[in-house]
């Protein structure tokens, strides 16, 4: 763990109950090793959803859709997810939790690869949440960059890998080489990037959030 287990436990510990339908949808995809957002994480992006008010949200890695329903229970009601999954089995999961939820006339999803349907999006996005293959947030950084509007903010998860972040690349698995090194490039770049401004947030996996200049 990043944070010391027993913080983490006591902040679980305050959070008020989600709704019926969201806590199944979390609990369940967790239990079937679905890779959706940590509780404590889940606390965060509701806050930075509610602070940005949006109109526009983009989200890349849909999975089941426990996060995007997350970020539509807080949001105005005139505003619109557009969500990108390319895992087949995941998709009809997702529109049913969507259709279940009633929340199908303000989430698009979109099915494919996000290097792809990025290129297709034009937005302005006000929040764009990064949540799928880590290996890839560089590549798609400039495509996200393009659809931001200026004051916008990209929030983007597990970018610590459960504190491998900060070994070197010999003492990482093999096979985890590739990505961790992509990550590490990826927080530099975000750090450094004459068009953002960014903070690491050591909570759940890591997430990094970064304002449009």
């Amino acid at each position: 763990m990043i944070v010391n287990d027993r913080i983490t436990d006591y902040i679980k510990s305050l959070e008020p109950d989600e709704s019926p339908l969201i806590y199944e949808i979390g609990n369940k995809a967790r239990e079937n090793g679905v890779p959706v957002i940590r509780e404590e994480t889940a606390a965060f992006l509701k806050t930075m959803t509610a602070a940005m008010n949006p109109k526009a949200i983009l989200e890349v890695g849909t999975a089941v859709g426990y996060s995007t329903l997350l970020m539509a229970e807080v949001m105005a009601p005139d505003c619109q997810i557009t969500t990108i999954e390319k895992y087949e089995k995941r998709i009809p999961v997702a529109r049913q939790n969507f259709e279940e939820a009633g929340k199908t006339e303000c989430i698009t999803l979109l099915e494919g690869d996000a290097g792809e349907l990025l290129k297709g999006l034009t937005g302005p996005f006000d929040l764009v949440f990064m949540d799928a293959a880590k290996g890839q947030y560089l590549a798609w950084l400039p495509e996200i960059l393009r659809v931001m509007r200026v004051g916008g903010m990209l929030i983007s998860d597990n970018v610590l890998q459960d504190g491998d972040i900060i070994e070197s690349r010999y003492a990482v698995e093999r096979r985890n080489r590739t990505i961790h090194a992509r990550m590490r490039e990826y927080l530099y770049e975000l750090k450094h990037s004459d068009h953002l401004v960014t903070t690491i947030v050591p909570i759940g996996d890591g997430m990094t959030v970064s304002i449009r200049r």
